[in-house]
């Protein structure tokens, strides 16, 4: 029996570290677009044409190689398998702890676990919700919540950041994906032994921040600006 346990002990440590691997790597795909998608939305600040030149070079890149928008399916079919291996290792890990927690505290809280931490879960949830909404909104069904035209990209952008409540809306998503990215930052960086040492463990902590003011703040600009005037039609 105790050989028995110990076997399944084992499986079960080397499953939860591959699920971690899967979230690491999943996580920093991630990390990767959303890069390169808010340099494109920064785009907006050059104008109208800059933006539409922007949006329209991404479809065209490839060709003749291949097809139109040919790269861009591309990207959201890697994007797609990144999600659904990110939120299926997610619930997965978190069964597994739900299942691995023996005795509940009613009042108790973790002290020693940072904010974002404790907000990984719904972060997570609540950007699952948004990023269905923005490609409602953007992509799939390019809604214009004004009841204008959708054919153009930075009017639709306009449009969209020029209601108070969208706004408001993506911000709330952006401060969830900077605490989703601080800690998850961190917790890759873990997972893939980069945090052996105090120096090491500084080192992530320290790019966790930077890379979460970076992208939330960077997404942050352009409905801030929109909302405030500066960028119109």
């Amino acid at each position: 029996m105790a050989t028995t346990t110990l076997v399944k002990g084992a499986r079960s440590t080397r499953s939860t570290i591959a699920l971690k691997l899967l979230m690491a790597v999943s996580g920093i795909i991630f990390i990767g677009f959303v890069l390169l998608h808010m340099y494109g939305n920064l785009k907006a600040f050059a104008g109208h044409d800059a933006y539409n030149e922007y949006a329209e070079h991404l479809r065209t890149i490839g060709e003749p190689m291949l097809p139109h928008s040919g790269l861009l399916w591309v990207i959201r079919l890697v994007l797609i398998v990144a999600l659904v291996v990110h939120v299926y290792s997610a619930a997965a890990l978190w069964k597994r702890a739900k299942r691995a927690r023996t005795v509940r505290y009613q009042v108790k809280k973790n002290l020693a676990s940072s904010f974002s931490s404790r907000m990984m879960r719904w972060g997570g949830l609540t950007l699952l919700l948004f990023i269905i909404w923005h490609l409602l909104n953007f992509t799939v069904g390019k809604v214009n919540v004004q009841g204008g035209p959708t054919n153009d990209p930075y009017n639709l952008l306009v449009d969209s950041f020029d209601t108070w409540w969208l706004t408001l809306i993506y911000l709330v998503a952006m401060a969830a994906l900077g605490l989703h990215l601080h800690h998850g930052v961190w917790s890759s960086a873990q997972t893939l032994g980069l945090t052996n040492n105090a120096k090491a463990r500084r080192n992530a902590k320290g790019l966790g921040w930077i890379i979460a003011v970076l992208i939330a703040g960077g997404f942050s600009l352009v409905p801030i600006f929109v909302l405030a005037g500066v960028i119109t039609k």
